[in-house]
């Protein structure tokens, strides 16, 4: 039994043994296997190239007609930022809400929703360059700003050396061509180092800091990781994710796709920023940035072996350094560059010594240090005036999408059709800036009385607009000007553009006749005869007298006949208007015994006939109109006449104490706290008794001994006796002076002393506290103007405060049809231009009138379209918009007949037959002239200038030119030197007349030859000496003048 229980145990002990080697051998040939077949999988990707390329094959997007209300939209990311597509959520809607329709948008796939459902990167072919493209009306490009700059067109635009470079530092078998599925986005044998030194590291054990991206991933982070750098573990799992849908997007085979990887990583690295470049962004224009080198010539450097030894090496160092850079861009490119060159030396060794560059290369690199030039600024300067409207767009642009930054703006992934027309820009520009030529303007007659016969040309800044009536609205097709600044003359100026306000009076003017139309048409013969008016009602007196004899009441007969009511010219008459009394003059003092009609004054520029009707508008809106504010003063009962003048008196009050105010915070505002007192001091007569009152006055709470230093200070012996300031400092102690009193002892206006003493106490008072703490003063300062012994007085100033409401109304009225500013100044001379005026606000009144009345929008972008050829297309057009109803049919028609008799017979009559149809017969014409010779007077008590300074000149004129276009010339020099030119409004007509050549093919669509002017300078000198001699100086010459 013995012996068959070993037999058997030692028959058991084999089989366990054969059992164990059996499944011992099965699990080393398993793990062999799978160990192989993760090894081949590592090498050659079969099962991600078919796992990957079948998911990224559905991931697509199209451009259908309509919006996608379900539109996938990035929210963080450089690239996504850089470019404007994280800001599309906001930028869409504010667009719609602009007046923008959405007519077609990217319709992403399921697929793409469902990764980046997952949190993945959206999966497309992502653009290396983009920004902001504005084209003209006709889709030409105006303006293109490509971000970055310096590109690789192609892989294989690329240095051979420069790839190898970049391949050793970062990822050395991305192009091996052995391997033609692998997945570039993962290295198993890096990511495996980093993930064990990463362990180690945790476990506090020494453990390595080698990196684990590919080319690929680290392409993915800087684009779209938040701040482009990879947080933990997740990011660098999406990273690798994204990066491997992308690369199998064209399918299993992947070297085309790793070669692209090379070609984005070196156009897209981020290499930090230079102060006054910005964000550097690709290899082209880190080189230019950092080391002010040309890109195309780096390339041929690089790309021949046989090229300059020295400057090639010097060349790839620079490259290297970018490239070794990037792991730390700013850190070692905006510190000192001793870290920088000592890790490129390390690389150019490392590269030789592999057989990466040839030895030579790395010697003569060696011998070169780095020398960074940081540019400051990226291509040619280009000259505002170039720019001028295209910068105007941009502006409107980056209003309508929220963008108050240019420069994001200009590297948006955005197009933008305008309204411009480019060759009509390009005409206008280019002729604005001859205008500074002597012999052209010699032979084009420019050289002449009250043009350009005085002065320096050059010193003449000029401005066009020109816009066209169209369906979407009034749309710009011109806006040109020759100041090499980027202010624009025509929107961001504040002129005296003289007569030309005399347009805006006009549709005042008929403005309250059409008021009047609208009360009392309706009435009979009897209704009319009920109707209670005043001699000093001009106007209601003449429509009653109107209306009773007339057969045809409708509107236009009546505007039509009031435009023949006739005015005096006559300048001896004084005004009181404006807080004062004035007199006015006419331009031409041959027309000061005329008596033209509303029409005639207009087509003359009469100022004097304008006064006066300036004067019956403001009596209408102060007195006549249903909501005239002054109407109460007319009232019969004795009350109400009462309250009504106490409230005019109060409003004046509380006016006048404000201006006083403002004025005084100005004077004192930028004087040291302790100099005030001294400032105000300076103000009085340097006499004992305002002295005290201006001390005490401010320091009420002082003792004797600070009130003695100060009056000795400022009289020495003329001070008195110690006794006798006693007496007067006791004196002002012990009487109770309320605030008028001490103003009146110390001979000053006494809200002036209130300011200085508040301004002791509170030293950092804004003008606002100031304003909200002085009430109480303000009306002690005016309790004497409510005394009824000051009748006289009180009258003056009612008078005042009922023509400033009046201006009041008359600006909202002006606001409406597109007034710049918010105030009118309260004077009759408002009517000839002494209130400012921009051009851009005339040319938009003279839009009202040629639509009829109604205020459209002005349209300078008609079509936007947003992250062209990707998931988030989004394509945008300007929709119709009827405008508003400013201004009644009539009114416009009856002033456009007005403005072409301006042109036709009057001031402007120089571009009569200017413009053409396609039947070769005169466009119609019409416009207003103004010249705004803009002046500091000192006028004395009875109206008379005693003194005048010259500020500066302007000449404009506001125009249409047939059905549908119309805009504004205007002509200015700033400051003291305009006081050595004399042009009027006949320059701003004759460059209307001269851009003919430049315009005529925008407005009738024929082309015209250009003048015997236009010719280059050295025909235009031949063409000058074959001249006859010229003619004296024309009477028409002097009567074009404004």
């Amino acid at each position: 039994m013995e012996g068959e229980s070993f037999l058997t145990s030692t028959t058991i002990r084999k089989k366990r043994k054969r059992r164990v080697i059996f499944w011992t051998a099965t699990a080393l040939v398993s793990a062999l296997a799978i160990g192989t077949a993760v090894w081949l999988e590592a090498r050659d990707s079969f099962l991600q190239a078919h796992y990957f390329s079948e998911f990224a094959r559905g991931i697509d997007w199209q451009v259908q007609d309509g919006p996608d209300s379900d539109l996938w939209l990035p929210t963080s990311g450089p690239y996504s930022a850089r470019l404007g597509y994280t800001q599309m959520k906001e930028i869409v809607p504010r667009l719609v809400a602009a007046g923008y329709d959405v007519k077609a948008q990217a319709r992403q796939s399921d697929e793409f929703r469902s990764i980046t459902g997952r949190g993945y990167y959206p999966i497309y072919r992502e653009k290396t360059q983009a920004g902001l493209t504005l084209l003209d009306r006709n889709g030409k490009p105006i303006y293109d700003s490509r971000y970055p700059e310096r590109q690789y067109a192609s892989f294989e635009a690329i240095p051979p050396v420069l790839v190898d470079a970049l391949l050793y530092v970062e990822n050395r078998d991305l192009l091996d061509p052995e391997h033609s599925r692998r997945n570039p986005a993962v290295d198993w044998g890096r990511l495996s180092r980093a993930a064990l030194g990463q362990t180690m590291r945790a476990l506090d054990l020494e453990g390595g800091r080698a990196g684990g991206s590919t080319l690929a991933t680290q392409i993915e982070k800087f684009r779209h990781s938040p701040g482009g750098r990879t947080r933990d573990a997740d990011d660098k799992l999406r990273q690798m994710v994204s990066a491997s849908l992308r690369a199998y997007q064209g399918g299993e085979e992947t070297l085309a796709a790793r070669k692209r990887i090379v070609l984005d990583y070196l156009n897209s690295v981020p290499l930090a920023g230079v102060a006054g470049y910005g964000e550097v962004i690709g290899l082209g224009d880190g080189l230019w940035a950092w080391y002010g080198r040309d890109f195309e010539t780096a390339n041929r450097l690089l790309s021949d072996p046989n090229s300059d030894p020295a400057a090639r090496a010097e060349v790839f160092r620079e490259a290297l350094s970018l490239i070794v850079a990037q792991r730390r861009p700013s850190g070692l490119l905006l510190n000192s560059t001793q870290r920088l060159d000592s890790l490129t030396d390390s690389y150019l060794r490392l590269l030789s010594n592999d057989g990466g560059i040839p030895e030579a290369l790395r010697d003569a690199a060696l011998h070169t240090r780095l020398a960074p030039a940081r540019r400051v600024s990226s291509g040619e300067a280009v000259s505002f005036v170039e720019r001028k409207a295209v910068n105007d767009v941009r502006g409107t642009l980056g209003e309508l999408l929220g963008v108050e930054d240019l420069y994001a703006l200009d590297r948006f992934d955005l197009e933008a059709r305008t309204t411009l027309d480019a060759e009509a820009q390009s005409g206008v520009t280019s002729f604005l800036g001859r205008l500074a030529e002597t012999d052209y303007l010699r032979c084009a007659g420019f050289k002449a009385h009250r043009m350009l016969d005085r002065g320096d040309p050059a010193g003449v800044n000029y401005s066009f607009t020109l816009y066209e009536k169209a369906p979407l609205g009034n749309v710009l097709r011109v806006q040109a000007d020759n100041l090499n600044q980027p202010l624009d003359i025509n929107a961001g100026t504040k002129l005296d553009l003289g007569s030309s306000a005399k347009f805006r009076t006009l549709i005042s003017y008929l403005n309250v006749i059409a008021d009047l139309h609208q009360r009392y048409a309706e009435l009979d013969t009897e209704g009319l005869d009920g109707v209670a008016t005043k001699p000093s009602d001009r106007l209601s007196v003449w429509a009653i007298s109107y209306l009773r004899g007339s057969k045809d009441r409708s509107l236009t007969p009546m505007l039509e006949a009031a435009m023949e009511r006739r005015y005096s010219a006559s300048p001896s008459e004084t005004f009181f208007t404006g807080g004062g009394v004035h007199r006015f003059s006419n331009f031409k003092h041959e027309e000061d015994d005329k008596n033209p009609s509303v029409a005639e004054a207009l087509e003359q520029s009469v100022n004097l006939a304008f006064i006066r009707i300036m004067r019956d508008i403001v009596h209408y809106y102060a007195y006549e109109a249903v909501d005239a504010p002054a109407r109460a003063l007319r009232e019969s009962d004795e009350n109400g006449g009462k309250e009504a003048r106490q409230d005019f008196l109060n409003r004046f009050a509380e006016r006048e104490g404000i201006g006083f105010l403002r004025t005084f915070w100005h004077k004192y505002r930028d004087v040291a706290p302790g100099e005030r007192l001294d400032v105000l001091a300076d103000s009085v007569p340097a006499r004992q008794s305002t002295l005290a009152a201006v001390f005490l006055g401010v320091q009420p709470e002082s003792d004797f001994d600070t009130f003695l230093a100060f009056m000795r200070q400022r009289l020495g012996s003329r001070a008195g006796t110690d006794a006798g300031l006693r007496r007067l400092y006791d004196n002002h102690a012990t009487r109770n002076y309320d605030l008028s009193d001490q103003g009146y002892l110390a001979r000053i206006h006494p809200l002036e002393l209130w300011l200085v003493r508040h301004l002791h106490r509170y030293p950092n008072a804004s003008l606002h506290d100031v304003v909200a703490d002085s009430v109480d003063e303000r009306r002690e300062a005016s309790r004497w103007l409510f005394a009824s012994r000051f009748k006289h007085a009180q009258q003056v100033r009612i008078d005042i405060i009922v023509e400033v409401t009046a201006f009041e109304s008359i600006a909202a009225e002006w606001r409406r049809l597109g007034y710049p500013f918010e105030h009118l100044v309260p004077s009759l001379a408002t009517s000839i231009g002494s209130s400012a005026d921009r051009p851009a606000a005339l040319a938009e009144l003279m839009g009202v009138v040629v639509n009829d009345g109604i205020r459209r929008p002005t349209v300078r972008i008609d079509q936007i379209r947003l992250a062209a050829e990707t998931p988030f297309e989004t394509r945008l057009e300007r929709r119709y918009e009827p405008g508003a109803r400013v201004l009644p049919a009539e009114i416009a028609q009856v002033a456009r007949r007005a403005l072409l008799r301006v042109v036709d017979s009057g001031t402007a009559r120089r571009a009569k037959g200017a413009y053409l149809d396609d039947d070769d017969k005169p466009i119609p014409v019409g416009g207003k002239t103004g010249t705004g010779d803009h002046r500091y007077q000192v006028v004395g008590a009875d109206g008379t200038v005693i003194s005048s300074r010259v500020m500066n000149r302007a000449a404009t004129f506001a125009f249409y030119i047939g059905e549908r276009f119309y805009g504004v010339v205007t002509a200015f020099v700033p400051g003291a030197k305009a006081a050595n030119y004399d042009f009027t409004s006949s320059l701003p007509v004759k460059i209307l007349k001269e851009l003919q050549p430049a315009l005529q093919p925008l407005i009738t669509g024929k082309a015209v030859a250009p003048g015997r002017c236009d010719e280059t300078p050295q025909r235009l000198v031949e063409s000058k000496q074959a001249e006859p001699a010229p003619k004296s100086r024309s009477k028409e010459t002097d009567k074009t003048g404004d």
